[in-house]
Formats: C-alpha cells, structure tokens, sequence
C-alpha cells in the first residue's frame, strides 16, 4: 500500500478508497466525490463553513506558521523586510517575485509615482459624498470608479496590462485614501509630491496646510513604512478571498480591489484595530483590567486585540509594533492607552485561561495605537490597511489569473430548506407561520 494515500472504509456500503495525498498533506476535495451509496447519489463532500481547513489555492507570495508565530513574504522572515527593507521594495518582492537591484527598484519607483495623480473626474465624483461619509466608503466608491476610466484593464491575460493596473492601483490609492480624509475634513484636496517617499507623499496629501513644502518628519514616515510592509500581504485573508473569487469571473482588478475593500471595510477585518482602541478606551484605567478579563473568561465579551484564527502563538508583527510605538511616542507624545495595553498583555500572558486558549496579541493591539499618536482618526484606521495591502492584493489577483487549475469560484452547499411544495393559488393559501430557523423571511 502506498504511503502517500488515505485508505477510507465507507462504513454504510463497505467498500474502500484509496485517495492521494498530495504535497505531504492535502487530499483533492472532489477525489471524495467517488464515495457513493448508489450510482444516484451526488458523492460525498466536505462541509466547511469559513474554509477553515479547506485550501482554495496554490500561492508562493506569502507563508504562515500560525503554531510557530511566522510570517515571510516570498520567503523572506517579515522581521528582516520591517528592519530593512521599505514598502515600495516590499511591494516589488510581493508582486514580482523578487527583491530588486537598484536599478529595477529605481524603475519601479518612478513606475509608481508616475501613475500618483488621479483624473480630475474623480475629484468631482468625491465631492458627491455627504461630509461625513465613511472614509472607507468612498475609497471603496473611488477604486470602482476607476474601473470606467480604464478600459484597457479588461485585458486580464495580457502581461504588459497586468503590470500597468498593478502600477496605477498601487500608485493612486494613496490619492484615493488621501482625498478621502481631506473631503471629511473639509480641506482643499492636496495633489502628490513625487520628490517625496511613497510614506512621505501620504503624509504630504493627509497634512499639508500651507507650507509651500512639506516636510514630513522621518520617524513618522518610517514608521508608516513599517506598518504598510507589515500589512502588505497576509495569505488568503478575507479581503484577498473576495479579491480572487471576484476575480474568478474574469472582471477587470478595479472591480476585483473594490470588493477587497469592500471586505477589508468590516471590523472583523479591517477594522479589527478599531475595536481594540475602542475596548482600551473603555478600560480607561490600568486597574479595570482585571474586571474585564474576569468578564472575558465568563464568556460575557470578547478581548479585542487578541488570538487570529491563522496565529496561535505571538502575531510576528505584534512584536514589531511594540518596539516601534516608543520611538513613534518620542514625536507625538506618549498615547496614554499604550500603558493599559502594556499591562493587558503581561496579565493575561500570565493567565492559565489565556495561554491554554493560545490568545496573544495580533497586529491589531498595536496598529491603533499608533495611528492614532499620529493623528489618524479611527475612521481612517481600515483606508491606511487598504493602501499597502493593495500590492498583496494584485500579487494575489494576477497569481490567479494565470494559475491553469483556477476556474470561477462557486461553492458547494448543502440545502436545508422545503422539500417539493406545489403552488396554490392566493385566496386560498394559509397564512404564513413564523418559524425560528426562517432567518432569511425575517426581514
């Protein structure tokens, strides 16, 4: 017998199957459909709700380690690309495959800044919003729109027209995003400054007054490069599942990227970091801690911030944004919710419950804090993930246009409603009785 299948007895007929293993762990989801009662019946499948345990791809752009606490892009350990390395450069190893010389980065650079301004239209279709829309809302608008100014991008097996989209997205969502804020404030649109980094030009459009130049301080832009490159791809997330099985029908990647964001707009998603400044904000004080732990592991609320449901060790990137918040509070001031968030951590770091549950800060605990010392309102808290997660998003959308195996995503389900019920006509039906699984006739 083969070392490399899973011998499966059907214990309701008897007989047995032999199925591949393939890659050291993974069995083909349509190789069970071959278990049959009769020559009728549909064949077995696998029912997972959330694709917990179910691969839906083959991808080399980034690697996880949920038990270990990894996270590498194409490879690379994301603590040496956070060290070392920029978004921009980042954003090139993820979409191309590798890290670039000086002279491919330098191209791709001014590939980049060059597709920075966005139509004039755009600014018109902005000011449509209400004053106070939703950041993400807009951006989310935005990035659809720009499906209908460039009708080139429905040319999805063309190489030079990928590569051009990926360019012009990852170069205008900083102008897209930038807007965004600048029209819930209020203020004058603010137009790119290729002279400045890919970070510094954000800062430039989000800030600028009426300085002739401006001038962003260096350790905030570098830690804006630090949080872009830790959020720039992390494997087949929400926002990249919606990014691909849009993609599957073969739209244009506008279209594709406005339903990433779309979901990348949740706050189980992109606003994950939102809710934990909102429950730090609640503590308030260092010494509530120990009530809302003992409420958490009562099962009356959830501790935000903490556990992934890829990490059951300490989120790699967690452990970056912690180092990074001092230098970041040495500019703007200490935000005082980094202390309540310090001793959250180390009490239920000691807390059986906690380390039995394997909850440990994700990148959500710090990412808030942060933002928010630098003067983010937390409205803008899931437009600043959208932007550099823009190149994963493309890296992942152009990875499945080409892949051979990939076909329009459509699931299976198992139907649980009416068996065959025939019409009547309407005086003489019943009136309708209110069940409690009818969950989609409550409306």
């Amino acid at each position: 017998m083969a070392n490399n299948t899973l011998s499966v007895t059907d214990n309701r007929t008897g007989k047995k199957y032999e199925l591949p293993i393939e890659e050291g762990d993974v069995i083909r989801a349509a190789d069970l459909r071959q278990i049959k009662v009769g020559k009728d019946d549909f064949g077995l499948m696998s029912y997972d709700p959330a694709f917990t345990n179910t691969a839906s791809c083959r991808s080399r752009i980034t690697f996880i380690d949920g038990d270990k606490g990894i996270l590498r892009y194409r490879g690379y350990p994301i603590e040496e690309l956070a060290e070392k390395s920029n978004y921009l450069e980042v954003a090139y190893l993820i979409v191309k495959g590798e890290l670039p010389d000086r002279e491919h980065y330098e191209r791709w650079e001014n590939n980049i800044k060059i597709h920075t301004m966005v139509h004039e239209n755009i600014k018109k279709f902005m000011e449509g919003y209400r004053y106070d829309a939703h950041p993400m809302g807009m951006l989310l608008g935005t990035v659809g729109a720009l499906s209908t100014f460039y009708p080139d991008a429905n040319d999805i097996h063309d190489l030079e027209s990928r590569r051009l989209q990926t360019r012009r997205l990852i170069g205008k969502m900083p102008t897209l995003a930038a807007f965004a804020y600048r029209h819930t404030k209020g203020l004058p649109y603010v137009y790119p400054d290729n002279d400045l980094s890919y970070t510094g030009n954000l800062l430039s459009m989000l800030f600028k007054m009426t300085e002739l130049k401006y001038k962003p301080d260096p350790v905030l832009e570098r830690a804006l490069d630090v949080l872009f490159i830790l959020h720039a791809d992390h494997e087949q997330n929400c926002s990249a599942n919606a990014m691909r099985a849009v993609g599957s029908s073969q739209p244009d990647p506008y279209a594709c990227a406005a339903a990433a964001v779309a979901a990348l707009y949740g706050p189980l998603h992109g606003g994950a970091n939102e809710a934990a400044i909102r429950m730090l904000m609640e503590i308030g004080s260092v010494s509530n801690i120990p009530a809302l732990l003992r409420k958490v592991k009562e099962g009356e609320r959830r501790l935000m911030g903490f556990g992934h449901r890829v990490y059951k060790n300490y989120d790699p990137r967690a452990k970056i944004l912690k180092e990074m918040a001092a230098q970041v509070f040495e500019v703007t001031g200490r935000n005082p919710l980094i202390d309540i968030a310090i001793e959250l951590e180390r009490i239920a770091l000691q807390d059986e419950y906690f380390i039995s549950h394997k909850l440990y800060p994700n990148v959500d605990f710090y990412s808030g804090i942060i933002y928010q010392a630098m003067g983010f309102p937390m409205t803008m808290f899931p437009v600043l993930f959208a932007i550099p997660r823009t190149s994963g998003w493309m890296a992942q959308w152009a990875e499945m246009v080409r892949d051979s195996e990939q076909k329009i995503a459509r699931p299976r389900q198992i139907y649980v409603g009416e068996p065959i019920r025939h019409y009547s006509e309407l005086a003489s039906r019943p009136k309708p009785t209110q069940r409690e699984d009818a969950v989609s006739e409550a409306i």
